[in-house]
């Protein structure tokens, strides 16, 4: 019986591999192999009898199969009986030799069989293939396959069997005329001689250890000379790749005579077939192989065939490399593992061929011939150990290559030259190198390599490694940034990069090199086309350096006496300090610089040691705490110099300090390139000589300084002069003299030519000069000591300053043209004027060319153009004028006036800034100019600090002020801030005075409070807040006094960065009364006529806000406004119909309001009779009727009433054969409603609104439920459609979002605000607003206001219960809606009203409409909820009421009984047992079934009800109902794989619930596990865990389950209807034997067979693997 139904499985299964999806194919192959696990060989016999069966199945289907038995001969080989392993093998052999012709898949399967067996029954195997492997006779190309298979699989069993192969072989060679054939026979030659020489090296385990080579020598020399002579030369290249791939290992088994006979025609004829194949991996790997060989039999003839074979690997090394192809990559190693074994056998030719391969032009071929010598330095060290010389002396060809950056650098653009000097970034960049860059780095890796092998200390080496440091100078932005396609890896280290590396790998870790490169390396500090190798260079010198001193070395580190080409200290000392000015750059110079210095201290003075020790660590930390873009370049600098002067100091010694100086002044050309180093060079000149004693030596340098100079160059006059100045502070009267001396010599009109020694210098050259000279008076006086700078300044500094600024002609002086020389003369005015401010007797000195200098200042700001700020002309100007204004003589009147005029319109009227190129730097001029202005006119308000003074100041500036220009008036804002914040920090008064024009001051000021411009407002405000605190302080109060009211204003200001403008006018008014509180009543008429004047401002909102300030005033000061309100109103009456301004539009208001105080019912009707929509203008005067509480309650209630009177809409047909009539809103309470709305909106209605809340409440709720679908009347409809005319309407008339709105607006206005908010929120308006949502959004509203709201619901449900009766389905609707979710909150309690709502919801439940029935069930359960502890107490009732719902049949949708169940799951927790006994099984019953239902959501309530029922019983649970649990199990795990989340979370809980009530711990702790929130389901998981725990307590159940299940098989859910077998399956993996008579075998086969033929894959795909685990049932 049981190979019956294995049998029976097998078909299936088998009859299912046909299947189209590739899955279910796959899960079929699975359910075999599963049958073959349990009864390999009655399934080994199923298959084959299939096959046998179905001669007709389709290849693909029957290598399905076949790869299946094989997995099961495989897993089971050692359980195979040998009659099963011959059928097996006589099946394997007949499928692969089934057709003629080649069918891979298949035969290939076939054949995997046959090796799978071959692995245990060789000799069967063997014994039926070579019974179809007979002599004379073609055999199938895939017989000859398996033979190479089982060789390869089976070394030790299939060798003994070759020399029969080969003898039946060989004859058939010459027979072959197909070329896959052909090929066949060449790959199991490959793999026989593969497996043969496999053999003979393990003779060891081998079971004959007396097979000798001998043995196949002959026949593999046979099949050899068909191979070679013969199909070697066919044109297939397929088949000339198999004869090459065979020929390799064959060559091996060859007898030594043949071999070294067949080598002349063997090594060319391989050769040459690199020239018909592109990809040549298997050419290269056989020639390897050939090589090898020839070399273990000590072949002679190989030497003839040397030049022809390096010829040929040479040309494939050379090949381009492409990465993404692994053959070639492979290729590769192939070729050089040739060359290694060429190597070993003939160094001298192999290297004879190659270095002279290293002189040639082609690119291609030097990379080549590199990376062959770098392999065979490192592959064949022992051969190659005699050939160092000799390989050194080939490598200088490669080393000056005219592509090396030394070379061409002279090929090179002047400022690409540059950037390589000193190593900064290039704005250019060269052409992609390719190749040559290859050369490079193949030389660097050929270089790396001799340094490990000790190339580099034979004669010669040395200029290797300046090869290195060359390739390491390469700036990196010069380098491509593609490489040669025959890279290593484009992707990775550029040239320079892996040259850095090496320099750093040899000197670290090759320690023969120590003596190599030391002291060598410091040769090439200080050469400047060295100096982007400086990082590198330092790195691996503080190495060399630590190792020598940790060795013991002598205290010295540097040999001078035996190494002359050594830079000295002073040039290491400035080189390095120097560099170290652009720490950043070249990979972080500065740092390695540094550390190298430290390590060379002793070198450099024995007396350095403990001061570098300390001050260099510290350096490197800030290096470190900073990157380029936080360093501070100036603090920087300013470091290293005093670094420099501390080591002088500590060294001490002229001579050296001499000659310290001598050698900057060398270096000084050498950055010609680099002008922020030799800024920084300069600087250090001057230190140098500051610290010298010798005179002459100052003298000297200083001349030659001058003579040298570039004085076309900014930077090198800022050097210069910076250079003058440093050495001033010890040299002044040096300095001075040695510039006197310049003017008078013959250099300074002369300058030192390349092919002259001197020529005149032409008029810009002179001009250059002059300013450089000018420029280092400037510093002179700013460093040299103040006490000996005031003898100075005007008969020695000043006077030569202008002698170089003014040229003389015919005798008269000339000013000159030059824009340098004006900015070198201001910047050093500038200098000159604050240091005669800075000196202790400044405050006694008179200067009396102060008059002079400021008119020169003035002049040339009056120069600048006004269109743009190009220089910092301005900014230093006005910077000397500050200075100067503060020195004795004071200025006249007039030249005060002249200087403040001048500086403000040459500033102030500049165009503003605009973002861009060069924003940034543009923008920091500006801002610097501005403050220097602030400056100037501080120091001028300083010399007059009066009321008088600021106003003349603040007179100035006033045309600047109302300028229709915002950034004008912008920058003279901020100045006026900043000039009263100076007076007021600086103000003393020494009696109490009035601040007699504060009054014109803020009315200038305040209306800029509203300016357009954000800053402007907030300086206005600030300049406001300063005069308050002026007048504070002319009344007599202290600085530090703090007026409560004054400092609003700061606050206030705040809000004033982006205010929309009903904050911005609110923060006027405010302003207005804090002006008004603080305004002394004197000054109350200068500040109104003030603001008149400010309300014609061409800025309209300043003259607005003049208009809240005045309004602001008179309310404050003067309470006859309101007498004159009824004239007001009638002038803004006639203007209401122009765009009206605000005051106009308030004064209306107001009109109105007086009106409806008298006649409120002929207003209000007046104004409902306006057309709707209403327009702007209506809807402010009905908010105008919102004034007072009881005006507004009045005008409410008869809006009520309006609203109530007529009928909410009417029905009518628009097409006599229309099957539903319109509904169309009524005019009079549509406009009840706008006016409802527009009233409420006003803030001041709150209290009327609080007054009438339950009837508002009511009749708006109602309104929304009705008004919910309705339309417009024609002729509004008409209306809205042509949209607005001259007057636009307020609000878009549609009369349910108008309801909406207003309950809004009236929750508002009566505190409901959290009602409001939670409703908006959780979408509740706009659910109200749709027929959709509406109940929803009413239960929502209902929530919140049971929340919020509590005390307001009594009357609210009493105005709501008297209209229930409504004709209105849906007010009847809402009303119930609200009444239901208000059950919810416990609020019904507190407030009695639980007994009046239930009875209410009761009386409803027999209501003709299906949604308010449906609705009291909803409120009934939300009682539950709401009021649990009164459940018990009207138990009885719910649960009447609840299963009259389940059993409702008038409701077809079944929403009801949705209800219904969801009420009965709330309801069972809070009842007693006793109560829940007698309906349990009915309910129970009764929701089974809804399991299945197509609508979600009755699913989903359904199993929880489910769940709910089982958690009501824990613990005394009948046995009726256990069945029930039971019986509903199988839905549930089924619907775990629902597609609907919420039934899949429903079900999750059911299972959960049900696990206590089968008394199985097991079982319920698996549900528990697998089913608790939060975790992933894994479905398949879990039914395994539940099915183990089921199958093992509940036994007898299996067979119910099963049949369950079955029924799942037609479900209309895929999920389902896959998991129902998948469930099968599980049941049946974890039933015992015991339990098969249970199971239906017969059933659930054909059952099974149904579903393999469902549409979804998924199902099939269960299916199958179901059948595979009924074998446990066999």
């Amino acid at each position: 019986m049981a190979k019956v139904y294995v049998k029976k499985l097998s078909a299936t299964l088998m009859d299912a591999i046909t299947d189209k999806d590739p899955l279910v194919q796959e899960q079929v192959y699975s359910a075999l192999c599963v049958l073959g696990e349990s009864q390999p060989e009655q399934t080994l016999n199923a298959c084959q009898e299939h096959l046998r069966q179905h001669e007709k199945l389709a290849h693909p289907h029957r290598t399905m199969i076949l790869k299946a038995m094989e997995a099961v001969v495989s897993s089971h080989l050692s359980r195979l009986d040998q009659s099963t392993a011959k059928a097996v093998i006589l099946l394997a052999s007949s499928e692969m030799t089934k057709v003629k012709e080649l069918v891979s898949d298949w035969q290939q399967a076939a054949s995997s069989v046959l090796v799978a067996v071959g692995r245990r029954f060789i000799n069967e195997v063997m014994e039926e293939l070579l019974g179809k492997f007979v002599p004379g006779v073609l055999p199938h190309c895939i017989v000859v396959q398996t033979f190479a298979s089982l060789s390869v699989a089976n070394v030790f069993g299939t060798v003994p069997f070759l020399t029969s192969i080969l003898s039946t072989m060989l004859p058939m060679l010459g027979l072959a005329k197909n070329d896959t054939l052909k090929a066949v026979f060449c790959c199991a030659l490959q793999r026989f001689s593969e497996s043969t020489l496999e053999y003979l090296a393990n003779l060891d385990q081998a079971p004959d250890p007396t097979v000798r080579r001998d043995a196949f020598s002959s026949d593999i020399f046979s099949a050899y000379e068909v191979l070679f002579t013969r199909w070697l030369q066919s044109r297939e290249a397929k088949l000339r790749l198999a004869v090459v791939q065979a020929l390799g290992p064959m060559s091996h088994l060859l007898p030594n005579e043949k071999l070294e006979e067949q080598l002349p025609k063997l090594i060319p004829g391989i050769l040459s077939l690199y020239k018909k194949h592109s990809e040549a991996f298997h050419v290269s790997k056989s020639l390897g192989q050939i090589l090898e060989a020839s070399v273990s039999v000590g072949s002679r003839t190989l030497e003839i065939q040397l030049d022809a074979l390096l010829a040929a690997l040479h040309a494939q090394i050379c090949m381009p490399v492409e990465l993404s192809s692994p053959l070639v990559v492979n290729n590769q190693k192939e070729v050089l593992r040739c060359f290694t074994v060429l190597a070993c056998c003939s160094p001298d030719r192999l290297l004879a061929f190659l270095l002279p391969k290293l002189d040639t032009s082609h690119e291609r071929v030097r990379v080549g011939t590199l990376q062959v010598v770098r392999h065979v330095i490192n592959s064949a060290a022992t051969q190659m150990e005699a050939k160092k010389p000799f390989i050194l002396s080939s490598m200088r060809l490669p080393l000056l290559d005219t592509n090396n950056k030394v070379t061409w650098m002279g090929q090179l653009e002047p400022h690409l030259i540059c950037c390589i000097a000193c190593g900064q970034d290039c704005p250019a960049r060269l052409p992609a190198l390719g190749w040559e860059a290859q050369v490079k780095r193949a030389v660097v890796q050929v270089i790396s390599a001799m340094a490990h092998h000790g190339y580099l200390e034979q004669p010669g080496g040395r200029a290797m490694v300046e090869y290195i440091v060359q390739q390491c100078a390469l700036v990196p932005e010069l380098e491509p940034e593609k490489m040669g396609p025959d890279s290593e890896d484009p992707n990775t280290d550029s040239v320079r990069s892996i040259s850095v590396s090496t320099l750093f790998l040899i000197s670290a870790t090759v320690d023969r090199m120590d003596d190599v490169l030391w002291p060598y390396l410091l040769e090439f500090l200080t050469p400047v086309q060295f100096t982007q190798a400086l990082s590198p260079l330092c790195r691996s010198l503080v190495h060399l350096a630590l190792k020598r001193q940790e060795a013991g070395t002598d205290a010295f580190l540097i040999p001078y006496d035996s190494n002359v080409n050594l830079p000295s200290p002073y040039a290491i000392t400035t080189r390095l300090l120097v560099v170290s000015a652009s720490p950043y750059l070249g990979d972080g110079r500065g740092a390695a610089s540094l550390r190298l210095l430290s390590v060379l201290h002793h070198d450099i003075h024995p007396s350095l040691g403990q001061c570098w020790g300390t001050a260099i660590r510290l350096l490197v930390e800030h290096l470190d705490e900073h990157t380029k873009e936080t360093l501070s370049q100036k603090e920087w600098e300013e470091k290293l110099l005093m670094f420099l002067r501390d080591t002088l100091a500590v060294i001490s010694d002229n001579t050296w300090i001499c000659q310290l100086s001598l050698e900057m002044c060398k270096q000084l050309p050498c950055y010609n390139a680099a002008p922020q180093e030799k800024t920084f060079l300069y600087k250090c000149i001057g230190s140098t000589l500051g610290a010298t004693s010798s005179k002459d030596v100052v003298r000297k340098h200083l001349q030659e300084l001058l003579e040298t100079a570039r004085f076309q160059e900014e930077t090198e006059r800022e050097g210069l002069a910076s250079c003058f100045g440093i050495c001033a502070i010890s040299h002044l009267d040096d300095t001075l003299a040695q510039l006197t001396d310049f003017v008078k010599s013959d250099t300074f009109r002369k300058s030192i030519g390349i092919f002259s020694i001197f020529k005149d210098r032409n008029e810009s050259e002179v001009e250059k000069v002059k300013s450089a000279l000018i420029l280092c008076y400037g510093h002179v006086a700013a460093q040299a000591p103040r006490e000996l700078v005031l003898a100075r300044v005007e008969s020695d500094i000043l006077r030569n300053i202008f002698q170089y600024f003014y040229t003389k002609v015919l005798g008269i002086k000339v000013e000159t043209k030059d824009p340098t020389l004006k900015l070198c003369l201001v910047q050093s005015v500038c200098m000159v004027s604050q240091a005669v401010c800075s000196s202790p007797q400044a405050s006694t000195f008179h200067f009396a060319q102060k008059a002079e200098l400021m008119a020169r200042m003035m002049e040339l700001i009056r120069a600048e153009p006004l269109d743009s700020l190009r220089t910092p002309l301005r900014k230093k100007a006005m910077a000397a004028c500050t200075y100067l204004v503060s020195l004795e003589p004071a200025l006249e009147e007039q030249m005060r006036a002249d200087v403040v005029h001048s500086c403000l319109h040459s500033v102030l009227a500049l165009p503003p800034e605009h973002d861009g190129e060069g924003s940034s730097s543009q923008e920091s001029l500006h801002l610097d100019t501005v403050r220097s202005l602030e400056d100037l006119l501080t120091g001028l308000l300083h010399r007059n600090m009066t009321p008088q003074g600021l106003q003349v100041m603040v007179e100035h500036l006033v045309p600047w002020i109302k300028s229709p220009r915002g950034h004008e008036r912008e920058r003279a804002l901020g100045l006026s801030a900043s000039l009263l914040h100076y007076f007021l920090e600086h103000l003393h008064v020494s009696a109490l005075v009035p601040f007699h024009n504060l009054g014109l001051l803020v009315g200038l000021f305040s209306p800029r409070c509203a300016d357009m411009w954000p800053t402007t407002r907030q300086e206005a405000v600030g300049c406001v807040h300063s005069l308050l605190y002026l007048q504070l302080g002319y009344e007599g109060f202290a600085r530090d006094y703090r007026d409560d009211v004054a400092e609003r204003l700061l606050t206030l200001r705040d809000g004033l960065a982006h205010p929309d403008p009903t904050i911005l006018f609110h923060t006027c008014h405010s302003i207005g009364q804090i002006i008004g509180k603080r305004l002394p009543p004197d000054q109350l008429i200068g500040l109104l006529l003030t603001l008149f004047e400010g309300l014609e401002d061409p800025d309209k909102n300043c003259s607005r806000a003049a208009a809240v300030m005045i309004s602001c005033l008179l309310k404050e000061r003067g309470p006859l406004l309101l007498e004159k309100v009824p004239e007001i109103m009638n002038v803004l009456r006639s203007k209401l119909q122009e765009p009206p301004e605000e005051h106009v539009l308030r004064t209306a208001q107001h009109s109105v309001y007086l009106l409806a105080s008298q006649h409120c019912a002929a207003v209000v009707a007046s104004l409902l009779g306006s057309p709707l929509p209403f327009d702007s203008h209506t809807c402010t005067l009905w908010r105008a009727l919102a004034v007072a509480p009881s005006l507004t309650a009045q005008v409410l209630g008869l809006l009520l009433e309006k609203m109530g009177r007529d009928i909410p809409f009417k029905e009518s047909r628009p097409f006599l054969l229309s099957s539903t009539p319109e509904r169309v809103a009524t005019v009079l309470p549509l406009a009840a409603t706008c006016a409802l709305l527009e009233v409420m909106s006003a803030p001041a209605s709150g209290p009327a609104v609080l007054e009438l809340y339950p009837e508002l409440f009511a009749a708006l709720l109602l309104r929304i439920g009705c008004s919910m679908g309705i339309q417009l009347p024609r002729n509004l409809q008409a209306k809205e459609r042509r949209g607005p005319g001259s007057t636009a309407p307020a609000r878009a008339l549609e009369p349910c979002s108008l309801a909406v709105d207003a309950l809004q607006t009236m929750l508002r206005r009566a505190g409901s605000e959290d009602v409001v908010q939670l409703m908006g929120q959780e979408g509740g308006w706009e659910l109200l607003r749709t027929s959709e949502g509406h109940e929803e959004g009413v239960a929502q509203l209902a929530s919140a206001m049971a929340k919020h709201a509590g005390p307001r619901l009594p009357l609210v449900m009493r105005t709501l219960v008297s209209t229930q009766n409504n004709i209105y389905e849906a007010q009847r609707v809402t009303s119930t809606a609200f009444f239901a979710e208000l059950l919810c909150s416990n609020v019904v309690n507190d407030l009695l009203l639980l007994e009046s709502l239930l009875d209410h919801l009761t009386a409803r439940q027999k209501d003709t409409s299906a949604r308010v029935r449906r609705l009291v069930l909803r409120g009934l359960a939300n009682a539950m909820a709401g009021s649990p502890d009164q459940v018990r107490t009207h138990g009885l009732r719910l649960l009447t009421a609840m299963l009259g719902g389940l059993d409702d049949t008038d409701e077809p949708h079944g929403l009801v009984a949705l209800e219904a169940m969801e009420g009965l799951a709330r309801l069972l927790a809070l009842l007693e047992p006793t109560e829940l006994h007698s309906v349990l099984l009915h309910v129970a019953i009764r929701v089974r079934p809804f399991f299945d239902s197509e609508k979600t959501e009755l699913r989903r309530a359904s199993f929880s009800l489910f769940g709910h029922l089982n958690q009501a019983c824990h613990g005394n649970c009948e046995d009726a109902f256990l069945e029930q649990t039971l019986s509903g199990l199988t839905p549930l795990l089924l619907h775990l794989q629902d597609p609907q989340a919420r039934v899949v979370s429903a079900c999750r809980f059911a299972l959960c619930m049900c696990g206590p009530n089968l008394e199985c711990e097991e079982l319920a702790a698996a549900f528990q596990k697998h089913l608790q929130e939060g975790r992933i389901l894994h479905v398949g998981e879990f039914l395994n865990a539940a099915s183990k725990c089921l199958m093992h307590h509940f036994p007898d159940v299996l067979g119910r389950l099963l049949s369950t299940s079955l029924f799942y098989f037609k479900s209309s859910w895929e999920g389902v209807r896959a998991a129902a077998p998948m469930l099968i399956g599980f049941l049946v993996l974890h039933a015992e034997p015991e339990q098969a008579p249970q199971v239906d075998l017969e059933q659930l086969i054909a059952a099974l067979q149904l579903l393999l033929k469902d549409p979804a894959p998924m199902v099939r795909m269960r299916a199958a693997e179901t059948l595979g685990r009924l074998v446990k049932f066999v």
